[in-house]
């Protein structure tokens, strides 16, 4: 399974790069505000200086909501950089949107997904991903794994190469059961990557690990 962070945090992207496990990138323009990166300029720097960090696939997303906007405004976001892609909308533009990247190889993300129908329309439009959003699902008391569950059985069932990219993931319960199920990426903060380190046997077990030590060393004085 690939993990993505989600987010436009340089910071965040280079510690994830480092612990060695980063896959890619998701992020959209709530989280550029986020981080002051306004203008369409700054944007696209901002872009093409992620792409610098990661090995992985980036997603970009676009601001239309129109088809012909959204082609415009896609073709200029994959000419920033091979890493790109184009991140759009599931509306009746963004899926036309979606067949006209996927016959010209460039790559796609459909994101806000919150049904299985959904998810089949992208794949048969041509998505390179589908993003269904767990963590929003789970805050309406829906149960967003279920989904994930639903779209892996209707992509196995006809051989769809749309992958699956669990977004909204908030925790490290999220991270195991979309492992569990084969969602084959999940994307999320870097403390959701984080929290998988933790278990408090590890650390019981490396003080006591670190105790007999100190006590050998200094018997040996």
């Amino acid at each position: 399974m690939k993990f993505f962070i989600d987010t436009a945090n340089l910071a965040q992207i280079k510690e994830a790069h480092e612990l060695g496990v980063l896959d890619g990138v998701t992020t959209n323009p709530s989280l550029m505000a986020k981080e002051g990166i306004t203008g369409e300029e700054n944007v696209k720097a901002h872009y093409k200086a992620i792409c610098e960090i990661t090995d992985g696939d980036v997603s970009a997303e676009v601001i239309a909501t129109t088809y012909d906007e959204m082609i415009k405004e896609g073709l200029e976001l994959a000419k920033l950089h091979e890493r790109i892609v184009v991140k759009v909308p599931m509306i009746k533009d963004g899926v036309r949107a979606i067949k006209y990247f996927s016959k010209q190889g460039i790559k796609t993300n459909c994101t806000l997904v919150f049904s299985a129908g959904q998810a089949l329309l992208a794949a048969k439009a041509g998505a390179t991903y589908v993003s269904p959003f767990i963590g929003r699902l789970d805050d309406i008391s829906t149960d967003g794994l279920q989904l994930i569950e639903d779209i892996r059985l209707i992509y196995d069932n006809y051989g769809y190469e749309t992958q699956i990219l669990a977004a909204s993931v908030r925790h490290a319960m999220h991270i195991i059961n979309c492992a569990k199920i084969g969602s084959d990426v999940i994307t999320g903060p870097l403390s959701a990557m984080l929290s998988l380190l933790k278990h408090p046997l590890t650390d019981n077990g490396l003080a006591q690990f670190l105790a007999d030590h100190a006590k050998a060393a200094e018997a040996g004085k």
